[in-house]
């Protein structure tokens, strides 16, 4: 069994497609013949699927146009074209689709490409790779600049000695020089009445240092499911933070009593608001 595409090619231009026109069929060359009606029997294997069905998962809702370079939010799981996202988060680190923080300061940090959900679009859109490559040969031609080769990665052979361990020592991973407050966020308990909360589940943070105390509030919320009726306080040492304080300058004002294995130790618990009633 294979998965077929049949579309008009008098409505298709520059990889777009009719989707009125379109249909995708389970079943190979028997696909015309079972869109005919028929008085014998029809296989189970032949049917027809309309591309709308399909084509709400494999369009960006950025340029409505079918995936190019389809690349994923790790934090929401919301999938673009990469060229979309990148000019997006130049003037907001939010998802364009669900509003999430994607990173305080560096959103970029939080992307991957989906090579197998591409690989999905190219084989149900006719001419969509070819057409594709066509215009990024004719870009690079008009600009007169070299036209990237696409490689497939080849095996590498490691040889003993120096290049062995000049080979691992590039391939650890260095923290981005923005991300230089390392946090350790530790909970201290919830007054009595508040149960309703998740446990959060990793207390090790890497932030920037122009992130507040505000910042780290609503990200303790969010990952445990915290309501707006409870009030966060978060601790450091013996001082009560305000919300609008820096980590960077908590760090400067508190020094050392505040570091802990180059670690910035917060503790946080949850309180209900003066004057709250169930």
């Amino acid at each position: 069994m294979e998965l077929s595409c049949t579309f008009d090619d008098d409505h298709q231009k520059d990889g777009e497609v009719d989707e009125t026109d379109s249909t995708i069929g389970v079943g190979g060359p028997e696909l015309q013949d079972s869109m005919q009606p028929s008085e014998g029997p029809q296989e189970d294997d032949e049917r027809t699927i309309s591309i709308t069905d399909v084509s709400p998962f494999i369009r960006c809702t950025i340029c409505t146009g079918f995936f190019i370079e389809a690349t994923t939010i790790t934090e929401c799981l919301h999938t673009f074209c990469k060229s979309c996202i990148v000019k997006h988060f130049f003037y907001s680190n939010r998802c364009p689709k669900c509003n999430v923080v994607v990173h305080q300061t560096q959103p970029l940090y939080n992307i991957r490409l989906d090579r197998q959900l591409q690989d999905i679009v190219y084989k149900l859109v006719p001419n969509l790779e070819r057409n594709e490559k066509k215009h990024m040969h004719e870009f690079y031609k008009e600009r007169g600049l070299e036209v990237p080769k696409l490689t497939t990665p080849q095996p590498c052979t490691v040889k003993p000695g120096k290049q062995r361990r000049g080979l691992h020592a590039q391939s650890v991973f260095r923290i981005p020089p923005e991300l230089d407050v390392s946090l350790l966020l530790e909970f201290v308990g919830a007054e009595e009445g508040i149960d309703n909360y998740k446990p959060l589940e990793k207390k090790f943070v890497r932030v920037s240092g122009d992130a507040t105390i505000r910042h780290v509030e609503l990200f303790i919320r969010r990952k445990m499911g915290i309501g707006p009726a409870c009030q966060v306080d978060v601790i450091c040492g013996d001082h009560l933070l305000e919300s609008y304080r820096s980590l960077r300058d908590i760090q400067k004002t508190l020094g050392e009593s505040s570091i802990q294995d180059g670690l910035l130790v917060l503790h946080f618990g949850l309180v209900l608001p003066p004057g709250y009633k169930d």
